[in-house]
């Protein structure tokens, strides 16, 4: 059972349902404009950083629903200025974790959601709703649901890095933000790597089908509401220098602490010893 005191004395049903009928709200905007014709605007001047106003909307809608509930919360997004207040409780908001993947029309975007008590992110959510999937993390227990289908999250308990499934959004993460040297080191370490999953490649970790996920010069949003739908699924997950994630830089997840820790020691080693990938005595199998 969860008590108030996980959420600083607030009723955990009540950030429960926020954080559901924050989701709903959200959906009821990206969902009509996904596989349509939309205009997209570019955040960069110097590259691509897509938004659109399926973002917009969807962020409008949830900061709505929860300044109805909670009118003295703070709220961060991603596409609005934050929201200030003095209060210990906030949110953290990404309406569309993955906007390259909504514009292509490939269904591994998400809605990201969290709830902070004291800067620390104690429960969360991804909702995927073209596919009607909803990751649910909060203190002591993380969830799946679509429809009336419904069944606790656990990771798949993989300590062997050369046994490992990876996966990471892109490796141009990497060599835009310098890092590519180690994380080439950690894929050529693990048994398969796959691109391109964005915020579902968290929650697939977290239900014991992917083992890791590393990415790179993640902000914030990005991440702090997947940390509680990982970790209560029983995984981990940190910045490559062990710090706590929320704060997004370079970070990963991992199904197992003995996992973690392996990576960990590829990503920051100067080099490698011994021939293609090897690592703790283990011979990758991913391709050069």
């Amino acid at each position: 059972m969860i008590t108030a005191e996980k959420f600083g004395g607030l009723d955990p049903e009540a950030i429960r349902a926020t954080l559901l009928a924050a989701a709903a709200a959200a959906a009821g905007e990206t969902l009509p404009r996904f596989r349509t014709r939309l205009a997209v605007d570019n955040k960069l001047a110097g590259g691509f950083d897509p938004v659109t106003d399926g973002d917009r909307e969807a962020e409008r809608a949830i900061r709505e629903t929860i300044a109805a509930r909670f009118p003295d919360h703070a709220i961060v997004g991603e596409e609005m200025a934050a929201k200030a207040s003095a209060s210990r409780f906030s949110w953290i908001v990404d309406p569309i974790d993955g906007t390259r993947a909504f514009i292509s029309r490939a269904p591994v975007w998400g809605t990201l959601i969290g709830f902070r008590v004291d800067g620390r992110t104690v429960a969360g959510l991804m909702a995927q709703p073209f596919t009607g999937e909803l990751f649910l993390g909060l203190p002591g227990e993380a969830s799946y649901r679509r429809g009336a289908e419904s069944f606790p999250l656990r990771t798949s308990g993989e300590t062997d890095l050369a046994r490992a499934k990876i996966s990471t959004t892109a490796p141009e993460i990497f060599e835009t933000s310098g890092s590519d040297a180690a994380w080439h080191r950690l894929r050529r370490a693990t048994l398969q790597t796959r691109y391109g999953l964005d915020c579902y490649a968290y929650c697939m970790l977290a239900a014991g089908h992917l083992d890791l996920v590393c990415e790179a010069a993640l902000k914030d949003v990005d991440l702090a509401p997947l940390v509680p739908v990982i970790e209560n699924a029983g995984g981990v997950v940190s910045t490559w220098d062990g710090a706590p994630a929320e704060h997004g830089g370079n970070c990963l997840a991992s199904a197992t602490p003995e996992l973690h820790r392996a990576a960990l020691e590829v990503l920051n080693a100067r080099q490698l010893t011994g021939g293609r990938g090897r690592t703790n005595g283990h011979l990758s199998a991913a391709p050069p």
